[in-house]
């Protein structure tokens, strides 16, 4: 029997944008009641979509199922489903669409799908009680400085070609950096560039708001190749490609005046970052939050988190525009429950 209350409220989140296949349950109040991962590593280099989206199909009920023990509660006492709608990769997207149809069929309750950058927005200000803040998302998938205003979370600067956390990635694969299973290989180049001791000249590319970090990737490469250090070389992309964004970063600062900045992601979890967006943080008297690192990659509590918002405005997704967004950006989405101060 499950323990929750009649007057209480649930809502199952699905996330299923890229290489992680994650259900969370939220109560309507805030409070986290499961969040149960399976992540698909690839034999080889990056994420093989097709083949992740087989992962995903295959521990679906497994994960179901674990998140329902871990919640306590029956499938019939979930109020709502809410699944990642986009962005990100079509196969892996599909699969968690498909699922939540399903459920909401199968259940007879609404269906909700949510945008996934700013479920990893609403998690990190629920994780850390942030109101209005000015947010660096950064993760393998997405690297962007937003804030809310009129109705939406805008961009102030993004980058141009490829994320932090995949520039990281690619260049600890190309490197040969090994790491632990399930461990981000982005862990194991900061753990690498703590022990760098030269700043090794790279690239540097911020074009008005907007960052690239592609001719970076391929100058670490090259100077690794050279013959520099592993270390120094995973020290020196580290602080370019983190002064990179904590400059677009304070710049958005002091253009929108915003007293918090929040930190969320994959990315969140790296100590050097962390510290250089506390830093520019105080400088402008602002609250500086980094979301908890069991929230930082991608979950299935944003999810359910974020739906349960959005159900609570009036928010719903009927079947048949339940399809995925492969590209859908953030400044697009609509979100009535968010509140300035």
């Amino acid at each position: 029997m499950g323990t929750g209350k009649p007057a209480e409220r649930f809502c199952l989140g699905i996330e299923s944008t890229a290489d992680d296949f994650g259900v969370g349950v939220a109560a309507f109040d805030g409070k986290i009641l499961a969040n149960v991962t399976d992540g698909y590593v690839p034999e080889a280099g990056g994420i093989h979509p097709r083949e992740a989206a087989r992962h995903h199909s295959e521990v679906a009920d497994k994960v179901l199922s674990e998140a329902f023990a871990k919640a306590q509660l029956k499938p019939k006492e979930i109020s709502l489903v809410a699944f990642a709608q986009g962005p990100g990769l079509g196969p892996c997207l599909r699969t968690g669409a498909t699922v939540a149809r399903a459920l909401s069929a199968y259940l007879g309750i609404p269906l909700v799908g949510v945008n996934h950058s700013v479920g990893h927005i609403e998690i990190g200000k629920l994780q850390t009680g942030a109101q209005d803040p000015l947010t660096l998302y950064a993760s393998g998938g997405n690297t962007m400085v937003t804030a809310y205003a009129s109705g939406r979370y805008r961009i102030f600067g993004e980058t141009l070609d490829i994320a932090l956390g995949n520039c990281l990635d690619v260049f600890a694969r190309e490197a040969g950096i090994k790491n632990q299973k399930g461990t981000p290989l982005g862990a194991a180049v900061e753990l690498l560039a703590a022990k760098g001791e030269k700043l090794v000249s790279l690239p540097y590319v911020v074009k008005g708001m907007d960052m690239s970090l592609s001719g970076l990737l391929t100058a670490a490469s090259a100077a690794l190749k050279k013959g520099e250090r592993l270390e120094d070389v995973c020290f020196s992309l580290q602080e370019n490609a983190f002064s990179m964004v904590t400059e677009v970063t304070e710049r958005a600062l002091a253009h929108t005046e915003k007293k918090e900045v929040l930190l969320t992601g994959g990315v969140a979890a790296n100590k050097r970052l962390q510290s250089m967006l506390e830093v520019i943080a105080g400088e402008h008297d602002a609250k500086f939050s980094v979301v908890p690192q069991k929230f930082a990659t991608d979950n299935g509590a944003m999810i359910a988190w974020t739906g349960a918002l959005a159900y609570m405005n009036g928010l719903t997704t009927p079947v048949e525009e339940s399809f995925v967004k492969v590209r859908w950006r953030v400044d697009k989405v609509d979100v009535p429950w968010v509140k300035t101060l």
